[in-house]
C-alpha cells in the first residue's frame, strides 16, 4: 500500500512516523498517513516564511490566474475527488459530488476576490489640522496563516481558508482533521499543478493537539483560522495572544414552521436540512419548531420523507445516508437518544444502530434541557416540537448557548423580519432551512457559535492588514 507524504516545501516529504487511515464505514484501512513530528512542524513554518515575500510580490492578477488554474483543476478532477470523499470520511457520493462542485465555485470566488483587494481615500480635510493632506488606506497581506479544519467538508471547507489567503497574497500551513487527510493532499497537488509558488501552500498531517498547539503558539504565525469543536476553539483562543483569530464552532441550529403554502415541501426540505452526511454539519437541522395546529401533519410528513432515505455504503450511488465519522460517535448518539427515552421523549422514527450506520431519528416532544436539544447532536437525529405563540417560538430558538444560522417558515411578511431582528444567530434563513449556505455569502456565529465571518470576501478581508497613508501637499 502506497504511504502518503507531507507537502513541505513545494517537496513531498516522507514522514518518520506513520498510523493507518481506517474507512468510516467499513473499517478497513485506506492507506497509510504521515504523523509529523516537531521538526518537520518548524520545516513548514520555516518554509512558509520563506515564500511570504514571493507571495507578496505576485500581481493580482498573478494570484487571481493561480485560484482560477485551481477551479479548472477540481472541475477536471471532480469525479477522483467524489471518491476520495465517499473513502475518508463516507459522504455519500450525491453529497460528494455536490460538495466538489461548491469547491470549484469557492476558488472561482476566490480568484474574482484576489482583484477586488482595495482600500479607500480618506477626506482628510474634514478636519481642521487636515487641509492640504491626502490620506488612503490599503490593505496587504498578514504573512503566515495557520489554517486547522475539519472532516465534514474536507475540501470545501479547505477552499475557505486556502482561497481568501492566497488571493490576499498570504502564504497557508494547513492541518487537516486526521481522517481527512487524502483531500487536504489532493488539494496540494492541485495547487501544485497550478503553479503555486513553492512554500506558499504546506501541508501536515498528525495529532492536532501536537501540531495545532505549535502553530497556534508560534510568533511567524500571524493568524490563525479554525473550524471544529467549542472546547478546541477555545483553547486557541487563549493561546493565540494577539494573533488574528477567526473561529468557526458549534451550532444546534433551528428552524421555526409558523406557516406555509406547502407543507410537504418544507417538511422534504427539512429532512434533507436533518440528515445530509449523517447530520455531520455545522448547520444541520436540530431542532424544530412548529406552531400547534400544523404539528400532527408536519411530523407525519417528515416521517414519510425519512423512510424514503437510502442507508448505506457511501459509495453506492444510491445512498442518501452512511455512517457517522467514527464508531465512537455512532454509540454517542445512541446513549443520547436513550437518555431522551428516558426523559419521556417519542421516537417517531429511527433511533437504531446499523453497525456504523445510525437510523435517521425523529424525536417528538423532546425536553429543552436533554442533550440532543442543548448540545450539538452532529449525527442525523432531529428533535421536532409544538409551540402556541410566535414570542414563544421565539424564545425558543434563542435559548441556546449556539447562534450560527435559523431557519423561518412563515408566509406573514411582519414576523419574517421580526424574525430577522429578533432571533440570536449569525444568520436569518427565510422561508427555507438554516443549512442553506452559498459560499460567498457572509457566514459566522455569535455566542458559542465563534467569531468572525467566512465567505470569500469577508474571509479575504479577516486575512489582510489595513495600512493609512497619508500625504502632506
Amino acid at each position: 500500500m502506497e504511504k502518503q507524504s507531507l507537502f513541505i516545501g513545494g517537496e513531498w516529504v516522507q514522514g518518520k512516523e506513520y498510523e493507518d487511515l481506517l474507512s468510516p464505514y467499513n473499517q478497513e484501512i485506506i492507506t497509510s498517513i504521515p504523523i509529523a513530528d516537531k521538526q518537520e512542524v518548524e520545516d513548514a513554518l520555516a518554509s512558509a516564511e520563506a515564500a511570504v515575500k514571493t507571495m507578496r510580490a505576485l500581481t493580482s492578477l498573478e494570484r487571481s490566474e493561480i485560484l482560477e488554474k485551481v477551479s479548472d483543476l477540481f472541475k477536471e478532477r471532480a469525479e477522483e475527488c467524489a471518491l476520495i470523499l465517499a473513502r475518508e470520511n463516507a459522504k455519500p457520493l450525491k453529497a460528494a459530488r455536490a460538495e466538489i462542485l461548491r469547491t470549484i465555485e469557492t476558488y472561482k470566488f476566490a480568484s474574482e476576490e484576489a482583484k477586488r483587494i482595495h482600500g479607500e481615500t480618506i477626506p482628510l480635510d474634514a478636519a481642521k489640522t487636515g487641509a492640504n493632506r491626502f490620506g488612503y488606506t490599503k490593505r496587504e497581506p498578514l504573512g503566515i496563516i495557520a489554517a486547522i479544519t475539519p472532516f465534514n467538508f474536507p475540501f470545501n471547507l479547505v477552499a475557505h481558508k486556502l482561497g481568501p489567503a492566497f488571493a490576499a497574497g498570504n502564504t497557508v500551513v494547513l492541518k487537516p482533521a486526521s481522517q481527512t487527510p487524502l483531500s487536504a493532499f489532493m488539494t496540494a497537488k492541485i495547487f501544485e499543478d497550478a503553479g503555486l509558488p513553492a512554500g506558499a501552500l504546506n501541508v501536515v498531517t498528525g495529532k492536532g493537539s501536537a501540531i495545532g498547539n505549535i502553530l497556534v503558539t508560534d510568533p511567524r504565525v500571524k493568524m490563525v483560522t479554525f473550524t471544529g469543536s467549542v472546547p478546541v476553539g477555545l483553547g486557541i483562543k487563549e493561546k493565540a495572544g494577539l494573533k488574528k483569530v477567526t473561529l468557526e464552532l458549534g451550532s444546534n441550529a433551528a428552524v421555526i414552521v409558523d406557516s406555509a403554502d406547502d407543507l410537504d415541501a418544507v417538511a422534504a426540505r427539512c429532512v434533507e436540512g436533518s440528515f445530509n452526511f449523517a447530520g455531520q454539519v455545522c448547520i444541520s437541522v436540530q431542532r424544530i419548531y412548529v406552531q400547534e395546529e400544523l404539528y400532527d401533519s408536519f411530523v407525519g410528513k417528515m416521517v414519510k420523507f425519512a423512510r424514503e432515505l437510502k442507508l448505506g455504503d457511501p459509495q453506492s450511488e444510491t445512498t442518501d445516508v452512511s455512517s457517522l465519522i467514527h464508531p465512537s460517535e455512532t454509540e454517542r448518539i445512541e446513549n443520547w437518544i436513550r437518555d431522551a427515552e428516558a426523559s419521556g421523549a417519542s421516537i417517531v422514527h429511527g433511533g437504531k444502530r446499523m453497525g456504523t450506520v445510525f437510523e435517521p431519528t425523529i424525536i417528538s416532544q423532546s425536553g429543552k434541557e436533554l442533550s440532543i436539544s442543548c448540545k450539538e447532536v452532529f449525527g442525523p437525529v432531529v428533535s421536532v416540537n409544538s409551540y402556541r405563540t410566535w414570542d414563544e417560538a421565539i424564545e425558543l430558538v434563542n435559548d441556546s448557548e449556539y447562534g450560527l444560522q435559523a431557519g423561518v417558515y412563515t408566509t406573514n411578511i411582519n414576523k419574517a423580519f421580526d424574525a430577522a431582528e429578533r432571533l440570536e444567530v449569525g444568520g436569518v434563513i427565510i422561508n427555507d432551512i438554516p443549512s442553506f449556505r452559498v459560499d460567498h455569502m457572509p457566514y459566522g456565529g455569535v455566542k458559542h457559535s465563534g467569531i468572525g465571518k467566512e465567505g470569500i470576501k469577508y474571509s479575504t478581508e479577516e486575512m489582510t492588514e489595513l495600512k493609512f497613508v497619508s500625504f502632506k501637499l
